[in-house]
């Protein structure tokens, strides 16, 4: 490699790794604010207007590539705070996704004959719980297809399955090895089958011999990320029947920063630009896995099969098409993860066309007018998801005119 290469390889990665550290005081540039109160939608307008209530960040990342092919970020936010909480929902299923396919490839280096194809029996004290999925071809439970299930449709369960699969401990302390901070998982979601208890599991080779057996694996790490403003929201929410009236706290649940979603996504999508100790220790294949189903849509995958009326194709796709149904182009893809929850809708995406345009971004916004929380009264329709849809269409369009 000539010393050209090396510098402009280097002065890449500083850009992708240095300049991105987290910063825990509130930032904007000049770019983001140009963009969004210059804007003519009535979605983004209403939004701007009252800002604090909404409690917007985002984090928008430019790609340039040098003629000699070398990835360089350029880096924009607005109102993107590490120190500022927001419940990141379903978009923590993204790692956790990642991580399942890390320990599979963890077992298999120490000679475990299995594969994210493997079937598996999940079990509760000891004795067999579950052992089927009736959206599988053979109605079997198997990490590679949860991982589908999580990306198609965020399927709550699968990610139960996966969380104790891995263990909280083991997955903070491989999110956080790989230089991203700001990130900390402590719970599963509510589902019929989910217990306060951890899941065992027992996977099967092809003659139904055992080949890996596990144990319920409990939490032992401190679960609460110290530091954090916002976590008390609101003024009041629903519990038992009745309304409490003081502020829901979240400062034991979930929480990640929008910069540790995206560092996450970009360990996905442009491993190649990080040191071996900074990416998922997980194969090519599993990276080209990845990267297809969290593109997919409900609506042009037959297996696993979802209706159509109720998993539309921009279901999961909150950034561009998440107002519209029936509007998605194929030659723009996706690779995302959104969350919905307590009012809040956070999209982390890489966005790419077929025409050279590609950019990250992640945001998150709050729409919970009656400031009530648990009681599934919020906006996400008439206000949170339009805004990011509308959002996600200014910034393509900025860079198909950039393009």
């Amino acid at each position: 490699m000539s010393q050209s290469i090396q510098s402009k390889l280097l002065a890449s990665l500083f850009l992708l790794c240095g300049v991105v550290a987290c910063n825990p005081k509130t930032t904007n540039s000049v770019l983001l604010e140009e963009i969004l109160f210059n804007s003519q939608d009535s979605a983004i307008n209403r939004v701007c207007s009252s800002l604090a209530r909404h409690e917007v960040q985002i984090l928008y990342t430019r790609i340039n590539r040098s003629e000699q092919g070398l990835v360089s970020f350029e880096r924009h936010s607005f109102q993107e705070n590490s120190g500022q909480y927001f419940y990141p929902a379903s978009t923590v299923k993204l790692p956790v996704a990642i991580l399942a396919l890390e320990k599979i490839r963890r077992l298999q280096s120490e000679g475990v004959a299995m594969t994210s194809e493997t079937p598996f029996d999940v079990t509760h004290h000891g004795k067999l719980l579950n052992r089927q999925d009736s959206t599988h071809p053979d109605r079997q439970l198997t990490i590679g297809h949860l991982i589908k299930k999580i990306f198609l449709v965020s399927d709550n369960m699968a990610y139960n399955y996966l969380f104790d699969f891995v263990g909280s401990d083991a997955m903070n302390a491989s999110i956080h090895a790989k230089g991203i901070h700001d990130f900390q998982l402590v719970h599963k979601f509510w589902d019929p089958e989910n217990t306060a208890d951890n899941f065992g599991f027992v996977f099967f080779g092809p003659a139904g011999d055992t080949l890996y057996q596990q144990s319920p694996i409990a939490a032992k790490a401190e679960s609460t990320p110290a530091g954090l403003q916002g976590t008390f929201k609101g003024k009041g929410y629903w519990a038992d029947g009745q309304i409490v009236g003081q502020p829901m706290d979240f400062s034991k649940k979930n929480y990640s920063s929008l910069t540790a979603l995206q560092q996450i996504l970009e360990r996905v999508i442009f491993p190649e630009l990080f040191n071996e100790q900074q990416q998922f220790k997980i194969d090519p294949e599993d990276q080209s896995f990845l990267q297809y189903w969290m593109s997919r849509v409900p609506t042009e995958v037959e297996v696993p099969f979802y209706d159509r009326t109720d998993y539309f194709d921009s279901y999961g796709k909150f950034l561009i098409y998440g107002d519209q149904k029936g509007a998605m182009r194929p030659e723009v893809r996706i690779y995302n993860k959104v969350g919905l929850a307590y009012g809040t809708a956070t999209d982390v995406a890489y966005i790419r066309d077929d025409e050279g345009v590609e950019f990250f971004l992640t945001a998150t916004i709050l729409s919970n007018a009656n400031q009530i929380y648990n009681d599934d009264q919020y906006e996400y329709d008439q206000v949170g998801i339009p805004f990011l849809a509308a959002l996600g269409r200014a910034i393509y369009n900025f860079e198909k005119d950039r393009n």
